[in-house]
């Protein structure tokens, strides 16, 4: 299990649609990938959960992977959330 915490950059600058990118994103990998922040705590590759967690600019996230791919997916998704 990897673990890293991140704080959101303005995600819709860099992307058109920001919830079905980051979604895209995390089903290139096999690993899970849960974006917990606060009391939540969900699955990156479901485009309902992320619509429900939201993440906006300012907010601190803790990226939760596991899996053979898991370092590879959290990268991607920390470049993604940053905007780097």
């Amino acid at each position: 299990m990897s673990k890293k915490n991140v704080v959101v950059s303005d995600v819709s600058k860099g992307h058109d649609n920001p919830i079905a990118e980051l979604v895209q994103v995390a089903c290139q990998f096999d690993s899970n990938i849960m974006l917990e922040s606060e009391n939540r705590r969900i699955n990156a590759k479901s485009i309902m959960g992320i619509m429900a967690f939201n993440p906006t600019e300012g907010m601190s996230i803790d990226i939760v992977t596991e899996g053979d791919d898991e370092q590879e997916a959290l990268a991607a998704i920390e470049k993604f959330l940053v905007c780097e």
